[in-house]
């Protein structure tokens, strides 16, 4: 048995979260905040037995993409002003952290 831990954007939860419900996995879904940017994620915890990892994978990977978004930096408090940059910069965000985990059980009442 293994434990899916899924850390995805907010953007991309409700669609994973319905890809999971419609191929019958259930999953336990936490609001969490992290990341440089300090943006809201979404984390899903997923049991399933070892066969099932592959297919839950295919599903994060076809509902969690990366994407290009412009990020106001924050300005630098008390540290060195020469590196900062005073516009907006492009980053990668989006798609997917993914641990899978051995667990010895996992019930479900």
């Amino acid at each position: 048995m293994k434990m899916i831990i899924a850390v995805v954007q907010d953007k991309d939860s409700n669609r994973l979260a319905d890809a999971l419900v419609k191929h019958e996995f259930r999953a336990t879904k936490l609001a969490t905040t992290g990341g440089f940017l300090k943006a809201g994620n979404t984390t899903f915890m997923i049991g399933v037995e070892d066969q099932q990892v592959d297919r839950v994978m295919e599903i994060i990977k076809e509902n969690c993409k990366s994407r290009n978004q412009l990020v106001a930096p924050v300005s630098p408090m008390g540290g060195n002003a020469d590196a900062y940059v005073p516009y907006p910069v492009e980053v990668e965000v989006g798609g997917a952290t993914v641990f899978v985990l051995p667990i010895e059980s996992f019930q479900q009442f």
